[in-house]
């Protein structure tokens, strides 16, 4: 009896001094984790709405109004995260950077920052989340596939399987559907949230 208390006593020992060190290594990790975390989406915003050099949280952005509209329009697997507005050095308005979470990727969810100049050009995207199957689906952090979004003025894009030319079209990743599936639908989310709710065609 008194061997299995002791044990019963150094086990508890045991568990509560991990417990500890892990809190404290949280509470030292965690400040520095978030400051790398921002400044990876800070250089995200840079990279997809380089005419801006400042960047502010677009106060009017509701994700349950967001979730509705992207419903409406035939979205429900993507969110609208993250809007913010972008700024050039003059302090005039250079468009928004949507950060969107696709749930159609084929590994577990995409997130995905879409720059929009206030043309409504997609300026370019870049992954901020992505963890598809090695030399396939993660061909979609490349920029031959990234750049095809870049620098157009559509209202949608679709992708294809079979080459099909026009500035809305985007070349299937070979082996690759369900991740070209995901990403496509996650920049036309940002592009229904633009046209609808920061400028675009519906507030015209």
């Amino acid at each position: 009896m008194n061997k299995i208390i002791k044990n019963t006593l150094i086990l508890t020992v045991i568990t509560v001094v991990s417990g500890l060190m892990l809190g404290i290594v949280y509470d030292i990790t965690k400040e520095p984790i978030a400051a790398a975390q921002e400044n990876a989406k800070q250089e995200a915003f840079r990279a997809v709405l380089p005419d801006a050099s400042s960047f502010e949280e677009y106060e009017d952005f509701d994700a349950d109004s967001a979730a509705a509209l992207l419903k409406q329009n035939g979205y429900e697997a993507a969110d609208i995260t993250e809007v913010v507005a972008g700024q050039d050095e003059s302090g005039s308005a250079a468009g928004y950077v949507i950060n969107v979470t696709s749930h159609e990727g084929y590994a577990g969810d995409i997130q995905i920052s879409v720059g929009i100049a206030s043309d409504g050009t997609v300026k370019g995207i870049e992954m901020l989340s992505i963890s598809e199957t090695a030399g396939l689906g993660m061909k979609a952090d490349e920029d031959e596939f990234k750049d095809q979004f870049k620098d157009k003025n559509v209202e949608q894009f679709f992708y294809t399987k079979t080459g099909e030319s026009g500035d809305n079209m985007i070349d299937a990743i070979s082996g690759a559907t369900i991740t070209t599936n995901a990403v496509t639908n996650a920049v036309d989310s940002a592009l229904v949230y633009f046209q609808n709710e920061l400028g675009g065609e519906g507030n015209e």
